[in-house]
């Protein structure tokens, strides 16, 4: 007579390589089995508005991470501020940062940030946050010491909320997590979805 055998939980991918998404799911409890980064043409597509361009890339990202690993939990996100129609770009050089710091200032925006979760049978599930933010209005100066540190280097919008940009914020109606790049109350309710024990 042969025992039974469990069959073994499938793997956790998480679909990026920031840091600060693997810190936000540490506070689930979780700790994925991989970290696997996708690159996917993040271009907006025209016409294309942010809360439906977060969405998309937070699929695409994690389509593509599951077909290098069948069988496994894929979950990938992606954060997008939004200041009116337009989609801020992630901030890559100082002179983009200072625009996109330029254009919050002293207004409202919007951080969406997109969930997709793969299951091992291939069904995709999704997610979405949508935080609104508003600035004080900031000075030249503030803008110029912002800028001279590294924090808004490849941040949407040019800011991380995690940092002293976080000074800037006069009120947050939202997400707090999602705007640092992952909603843990979307996240932790995809997992469980999913069949996730969570810590």
């Amino acid at each position: 007579m042969t025992g039974s055998h469990t069959a073994p939980a499938p793997p956790l991918i998480l679909a990026s390589a920031s840091p600060r998404r693997l810190d936000l799911l540490a506070r689930l409890g979780v700790t994925p089995d991989r970290v696997l980064a996708t690159d996917i043409d993040e271009s907006p597509r025209q016409d294309e508005q942010p809360r439906a361009h977060a969405i998309r890339l937070a699929a695409e990202k994690a389509r593509a991470a599951a077909g290098q690993v069948p069988g496994a939990i894929v979950l990938a996100g992606d954060t997008v501020v939004g200041a009116g129609r337009r989609i801020l770009p992630k901030a890559e050089d100082a002179q983009t940062a200072r625009r996109c710091l330029e254009l919050l200032s002293g207004r409202r925006h919007r951080v969406f940030s997109a969930l997709a979760l793969i299951t091992p049978d291939g069904q995709l599930r999704e997610a979405l946050s949508e935080t609104i933010v508003r600035f004080k209005r900031l000075t030249t100066d503030e803008i110029d010491h912002y800028i001279a540190g590294d924090e808004w280097r490849g941040k949407a919008g040019g800011y991380a909320i995690q940092g002293s940009a976080e000074g800037f914020c006069a009120w947050l109606a939202g997400s707090h997590s999602g705007v640092m790049g992952l909603p843990l109350y979307e996240a932790r309710r995809l997992l469980l979805a999913a069949g996730l024990r969570l810590g």
